[in-house]
């Protein structure tokens, strides 16, 4: 087998139509575009969602939902990843070195996900209320 004799295989590749060939063919004069309007013109299209002028209905629906602009520069916490830092004392500057909030994050916040077995205090972070239950339970503290 050689590259030169390589061919697609048969019906796969199908015919184009052959327009404006006169009255024999049914595709003749108009070459099946019908009598005049936009779609008959060379170059009639228009952009998608256009509906001849009327309010699209992509603008007649109304918009729905909200993106809090404070919401990407927060993030929240787990008991369970606060047991996993080798510190005692823990701020903002600790969590992002350990890579358990992103780099940006401006404010943290503590959530009651999982278990703390050990007595930490927290600096600088927010705390749920279940979740400051059980850090203090563990010994622990929270200031604020």
């Amino acid at each position: 087998m050689y590259l030169n004799t390589i061919q697609a295989s048969e019906g796969s590749r199908k015919k184009s139509k052959r327009v404006g060939r006169g009255i024999g063919c049914t595709l003749g004069k108009t070459c099946g575009k019908g009598h005049k309007g936009q779609k008959a013109r060379s170059g009639g299209f228009h952009k998608v969602g256009f509906e001849g002028g009327q309010m699209p209905l992509q603008r007649r629906l109304p918009k729905v939902g909200f993106t809090s602009r404070s919401g990407k520069f927060s993030a929240e916490v787990r008991l369970s990843e606060l047991n996993i830092l080798p510190f005692d004392v823990i701020d903002l500057s600790i969590l992002k070195s350990a890579n358990i909030v992103p780099a940006f994050t401006k404010i943290a916040k503590v959530i009651k996900s999982g278990e703390l077995t050990r007595p930490v205090t927290l600096k600088g972070i927010n705390v749920t209320v279940g979740a400051k239950k059980s850090i203090e339970s563990a010994g622990g503290k929270v200031e604020v």
